[in-house]
């Protein structure tokens, strides 16, 4: 039995086409969900779109359009990007689907029986894109902290989730639980500016608009957008209160939720207190990675600095945009998006680094040996380094990728394609091609130079897929050991051009 891994990533609102920001999270955990899968686990992906809310009514009437017809076209677009973006994810889930709707609706009224949400009054300052009440304190210049819009006083009838009954033993569970909330900067956060002030009831119902999943027994409410969309995550795996599925019991709970890092507080707070009123397990970790932004800040409509991914990958390729995003997005602070840089990258690494080197291994191969090679095993202390790296590519790989440091993982890949590329500088193949008593140590130098390829494009699969199978191709083996291999026979196809350089005056 493989050890499962269930990876999620947060479900993308429907209120419009997502831009490279939206589209990097789905990127990210793609790379993550492709790692484990290489690793040997059983991983199941999900991702999908949150479909409910005040604001999609409002934008549907703008349009002109049923709020499920609005929604059917922008999930579809969603879905669309996604599939662009070359992601493997095993399920697209949608919170407008029947049988999320049912479970919600007994889920509401599993923690009503159990006396954790009761009826009240709200009023509140709220904000519609982000479906949020906030308190004056939290106003930022009298604004919405989170989006920076004006707010507007509400006041109405509505159910209340009792978030404070459960605060102490979340803050208990965090503090035994280190790594539950990554990285340490949004954990800080949460404990300092919402755990030790004192967590509010959360308010868990509207009656002032009619788009969400209706409380069934109180036909006036509908279900709050939060308690609905962060319910996906245990609805779509076959949870339901009166009977949960095989599916459930094996993949909950999550391994890792990954989300922007603007919604950490509802999936730290909020979603493990409705699971502690659930009696169910907590996900093992929520990572609020960070924003793709432009070089002037935030990408938005009124700045009219939004890029879509569909638009760069018609322009430079799947690859090259997975490869930025991927890359250029550290750990813990925001990336930000420049074409210049995405140029620049995909000239300097991937055609001189990675691109150049395949080429012109494959072309020394075909050349000299007509594409026929093994490992003759004349060695020389030349080749050690090279070969030492290879052998701890595994190890350095898995450290990165175990704490989400995606870019310093591809880094370690780059590290030893530059190696190689230093090693036929330093052997001269071309050199050693013009005298017969050196073949055999011609044909050892580009036999550990295709080793060290084809471990390199195998360890590439999970962040640039398609490259890496058009490595393998050249390389004529579907090989995917992670080790080099000291004695096995190429017989190579011929080389292609895996990227085109690009002129940025043009």
């Amino acid at each position: 039995m493989k050890e499962k891994y269930y990876i999620s990533t947060a479900i993308a609102y429907t209120s419009g086409k997502p831009h490279i920001g939206n589209t990097y999270e789905i990127v990210l955990a793609d790379a993550i969900a492709r790692y484990k899968r290489l690793k040997g686990f059983d991983v199941y992906f999900q991702t999908g779109t949150d479909e409910h809310g005040e604001k999609i009514e409002l934008k549907a009437k703008e349009a002109g359009l049923t709020p499920k017809e609005f929604v059917d076209n922008v999930s579809g677009v969603i879905k669309n990007i996604w599939d662009i973006m070359n992601t493997s994810y095993d399920r697209f889930v949608r919170t407008t689907d029947v049988q999320h709707e049912k479970v919600v609706q007994k889920i509401f009224k599993k923690m009503y029986d159990k006396g954790d949400i009761y009826l009240g009054e709200y009023q509140g300052l709220y904000c519609t894109p982000c479906e949020s009440f906030w308190t004056e304190s939290q106003l930022v210049d009298g604004k919405c902290p989170d989006c920076g819009r004006e707010v507007e006083l509400k006041k109405e009838e509505a159910y209340f989730f009792r978030l404070s009954k459960y605060q102490d033993k979340l803050m208990e569970y965090i503090e035994s639980h280190p790594h539950f909330i990554e990285p340490e900067s949004r954990k800080n956060e949460m404990i300092n500016n919402f755990l030790k002030p004192g967590l509010q009831d959360l308010c868990v119902s509207r009656t002032s608009f009619d788009w969400g999943i209706p409380v069934d027994f109180d036909s006036k409410h509908i279900v709050y957008v939060w308690l609905d969309a962060l319910t996906n995550y245990i609805t779509n795996i076959g949870y339901d209160p009166d009977g949960s599925s095989e599916e459930f019991h094996k993949l909950w709970p999550a391994d890792l939720h990954l989300i922007g890092k603007d919604i950490i507080r509802f999936h730290t707070l909020y979603w493990p207190c409705f699971l502690m009123s659930l009696d169910l397990p907590l996900p093992k970790q929520v990572f609020g990675h960070p924003w793709l932004i432009m070089s002037d800040g935030k990408m938005s409509k009124s700045k009219g600095n939004v890029i879509y991914a569909d638009d760069l990958v018609n322009e430079f390729g799947v690859d090259a945009v997975r490869y930025y995003m991927l890359h250029e997005i550290p750990f813990s602070s925001d990336g930000v998006f420049t074409r210049d840089l995405l140029i620049e990258r995909i000239n300097g690494d991937l055609v001189n680094i990675l691109g150049n080197l395949v080429n012109r291994t494959i072309s020394m191969g075909q050349k000299y040996f007509e594409g026929h090679i093994e490992n003759k095993k004349v060695t020389e202390d030349v080749d050690q380094e090279l070969l030492a790296m290879v052998s701890r590519l595994e190890e350095k790989v898995e450290e990165k990728m175990n704490r989400l440091e995606i870019g310093a993982a591809i880094d370690e890949i780059f590290e030893v394609l530059r190696r190689s590329n230093k090693y036929i500088d330093e052997t001269t193949p071309w050199v050693l091609a013009k005298e017969e008593e050196k073949k055999n140590r011609l044909e050892t130098v580009l036999y550990n130079l295709l080793e060290s390829i084809r471990v390199c494009a195998v360890f590439l699969f999970p962040f640039l897929p398609e490259t890496s199978k058009c490595i393998l191709i050249q390389l004529h083996t579907d090989n995917e050991s992670m080790a080099f291999q000291e004695s096995t026979t190429y017989d190579l196809n011929q080389p292609e051009i895996l990227f085109q350089r690009i002129d940025a005056t043009k």
